[in-house]
């Protein structure tokens, strides 16, 4: 339904619904399938500049709500994505409730492929947190609608993760006058896929690296490979550090961090770093703190999936991906001209070509 059909209900009555409208999303799917276990919703926010594509997470959430909450933020968040990287493709999102470590089979991933497929392309989904390729190829045996598939594309992760270094890049050439991160105390909040990929970057150009993750046998393996700090989760705020790069859930740049965090940048994977975009982008902004907004920063990932639904090369993915430069510091120089947070100069710049659909030619 149009958002005019619902002029007979009383949204206020209705938080789905009311939440729904006031982040302008178009349709949200619940899906519930007692055999398997599997408890998932799907969210698109938008299909104006082409079908929605974006991954699946799988997390324990405390609560229906709370995955609703962060299914409905991702997904916008995809559409802006999008959007800024110039991509021909609209935002959604999906969350599946449940231990990622524990729950996964053939039969359950299955079954969500349905209820992908049944969304007639209207949905494209592909890997995110606790999402494997392995889990995707299972998806697949469902729908055509899923990328990010062993022999194609791949793990997004890498390309991920090198967007995201390039941005940090380009935050440090403006906040410091160059673009080396040679000696650089950077923290990665998170050292899964994409945090581990980054730190990789990291380590290569001779940064002071310090890890966090909640799963300690990932931070023993990293921490070795690549002769880092390590520090607890409770922690990571603490550092007197120059680059604070959030990888892991969103959210952590909140009023209680912001009053320990010891940085001049925060650029990291995470979405929805700004627990509220209003108050702690202007927060931010105010303590002269760059903040590289994260889905400008993060595109790598959809970018790789992009390059597989058009059947592009690795290499424009990559040549894309590493376009990510060149969008971060844009967004951070004409946050300074303008005096507006970084996040709201990415959302104007997001919402104009959205306005223009059309006009700009996306394999470009």
């Amino acid at each position: 339904m149009d958002a005019k059909d619902f002029s007979q209900i009383n949204i206020a009555e209705n938080p789905v619904l009311s939440q729904m409208l006031a982040m302008g999303h178009e349709q949200i799917v619940f899906c519930n399938d007692e055999e398997t276990g599997l408890k998932a919703i799907i969210s698109i926010h938008s299909t104006i500049l082409g079908p929605s594509l974006g991954g699946t997470r799988m997390w324990m959430y405390d609560n229906e709500i709370e995955a609703l909450n962060d299914v409905l933020r991702l997904s916008r968040g995809m559409t802006y994505k999008n959007s800024i990287s110039n991509l021909n493709l609209g935002g959604g999102k999906a969350v599946i409730i449940g231990d990622s470590r524990k729950m996964k089979n053939r039969a359950f991933f299955k079954k969500f492929g349905e209820f992908v497929n049944s969304l007639s392309g209207k949905y494209i989904t592909a890997e995110d947190v606790g999402i494997s390729p392995q889990d995707m190829s299972w998806v697949s045996e469902e729908t055509k609608y899923v990328v990010g598939l062993p022999g194609k594309s791949g793990d997004p992760s890498p390309i991920t993760a090198l967007g995201v270094y390039m941005g940090i890049k380009a935050c440090a050439k403006i906040q410091f006058g160059s673009d080396s991160l040679n000696g650089k105390k950077i923290a990665v909040q998170g050292v899964g896929h994409v945090g581990e990929y980054l730190v990789g970057h990291l380590a290569k150009e001779g940064a002071e690296i310090y890890i966090s993750d909640i799963y300690q046998e990932t931070l023993t393996r990293v921490s070795k490979k690549y002769k880092t700090h390590v520090v607890s989760p409770d922690d990571i705020y603490d550092i007197d550090m120059d680059i604070y790069a959030p990888c892991a859930l969103g959210a952590t740049v909140n009023d209680e961090t912001l009053e320990k965090l010891k940085c001049s940048i925060i650029a990291g994977a995470a979405n929805n770093q700004l627990k509220n975009e209003i108050i702690h982008g202007k927060a931010v902004m105010e303590k002269g703190i760059i903040y590289a907004p994260d889905y400008a920063i993060n595109a790598g990932g959809v970018i790789n999936c992009f390059s597989e639904v058009h059947e592009l090369s690795r290499e424009w993915a990559l040549t894309k991906s590493e376009e990510i430069y060149q969008t971060i510091f844009n967004i951070v120089n004409r946050s300074k001209n303008e005096n507006l947070p970084t996040y709201k100069i990415a959302n104007m710049i997001a919402e104009e070509r959205i306005k223009n659909v059309g006009i700009i030619n996306f394999t470009k």
